[in-house]
């Protein structure tokens, strides 16, 4: 069987990351939203438009969803390829959408704090289409996530490390071949040239991987998904815990 990479410098260089696990959540230590906030007034969208649609990049190298002026602002620092993620995804994105973004007393960013190759991978292509795609190719490759382990797999061990030792212009573009990738992207909007021009753009994947390291320290990120609410981490692993947060900080 193919082990995916658990060693902090999985890739065959320059890239080196510290690498969080998948699930171990927040951290009491660093505090928690405030327990009794005091409600938080909806903000109304500009007319035919909803703040769910309302997509951007951020400074720190994730996307926004959302009122940019939200009050209560939500991050969440998340793997393509930890199953806790997918799980979140799975549970969280209709009723944060609908309930909380939209009501523009939440904004929502998601971080890609990647772990291994596939994840990187996989994180560079969902950036490459428009901002607006971002959060829909996201949720849909945690919603098929199994099919890309599968495929590494089916390829066996000798291809897999193969991929991973490539040439870094050539690395990612086989990564995406023997899991799958292009087709599956290709079938959103993706096509494989636009996906081969985005694989090869070095300075994103260096980028994606020196902020997992310089935010990883910052704000003590020992495993994914991992939630910041106004800056701060909290103790939370699934929709329901990340929910109460949100309410306990006014959006109620």
């Amino acid at each position: 069987m193919i082990r995916l990479p658990a060693k902090t410098a999985f890739f065959a260089a320059p890239l080196i990351l510290a690498l969080a696990a998948c699930g171990s959540g927040g951290d009491e230590a660093t505090g928690s939203a405030p327990a009794n906030g005091e409600p938080v007034a909806s903000v109304a969208a500009p007319a035919g438009q909803s703040w769910s649609e309302t997509i951007s990049q951020t400074a720190e190298g994730g996307y926004v969803m959302g009122n940019p002026d939200a009050p209560i602002k939500l991050v969440e620092y998340g793997s393509l390829t930890c199953s806790h993620c997918a799980e979140f995804s799975g549970n969280a994105m209709e009723p944060l959408r609908t309930e909380y973004v939209d009501t523009g007393r939440v904004s929502f960013e998601l971080r890609n704090f990647v772990r291994d190759p596939i994840d990187i991978t996989g994180a560079m292509l969902t950036r490459c289409g428009a901002d607006e795609s971002y959060f829909a190719l996201t949720d849909q490759f945690w919603a098929n996530q199994p099919q890309f382990f599968e495929a590494v797999q089916n390829a066996g061990e000798q291809a897999y490390q193969g991929a991973i030792s490539a040439p870094d212009d050539q690395r990612y573009v086989a990564i995406a071949e023997i899991t799958g990738m292009f087709d599956f992207f290709a079938a959103r909007g993706i096509s494989r040239d636009q996906a081969i021009s985005c694989l090869q753009n070095a300075p994103t994947a260096t980028q994606l991987a020196e902020n997992t390291q310089a935010q990883g320290e910052q704000f003590d990120i020992t495993g994914t998904p991992t939630f910041l609410i106004n800056g701060r981490k909290i103790e939370a692993l699934t929709w329901p815990e990340v929910q109460t947060a949100l309410q306990n900080a006014g959006a109620r």
